[in-house]
């Protein structure tokens, strides 16, 4: 999509990529108010056998409405977002986030959407969020998203 253009059906969103650190997910959990020791506790979590804190999931659904808002503006507003967790992601690791326009209407879109742990050569390590979908509505000064 090229400034003034409207999305077309089979284009690609431009990929959101992020490292995950211990310092966001502390931040976010207390955004959240989720102090679960899964998602900060180093030690709680070796104790566990993990080898870092675990994401909170729900980042994941945070970070693919920030991509869709990033590629369409403030003035979208994103009605549904579905999506199915596949493996856990640790602090310190880098997530992709990237999807592809399925359906164009009226003042709306609709996409799926996937977010992959990504290693340092940049190559796709794992799944952490598959499928993913979502439904957005393109605001304009008079309609939903405004």
């Amino acid at each position: 999509m090229t400034a003034g253009s409207a999305p077309v059906a089979g284009e690609a969103i431009p990929p959101l990529e992020r490292c995950i650190t211990l310092t966001s997910m502390v931040a976010y959990a207390g955004a959240t108010w989720d102090w679960h020791r899964l998602h900060y506790d180093p030690e709680f979590v070796a104790a566990n056998r993990l080898p870092a804190p675990v994401v909170d999931g729900q980042v994941f659904g945070a970070l693919l409405v920030e991509m869709l808002q990033d590629w369409l503006g403030p003035r979208c507003f994103v009605q549904t977002l579905d999506f199915t967790f596949r493996n856990l992601v640790f602090a310190g690791e880098t997530v992709r986030c990237s999807g592809t326009v399925t359906e164009v209407g009226e003042g709306r879109l609709s996409a799926d959407l996937r977010v992959d742990v990504v290693g340092t050569d940049g190559t796709v390590d794992r799944a952490a969020v598959a499928p993913a979908g979502a439904r957005v509505l393109l605001g304009t000064a008079e309609g939903p998203g405004a």
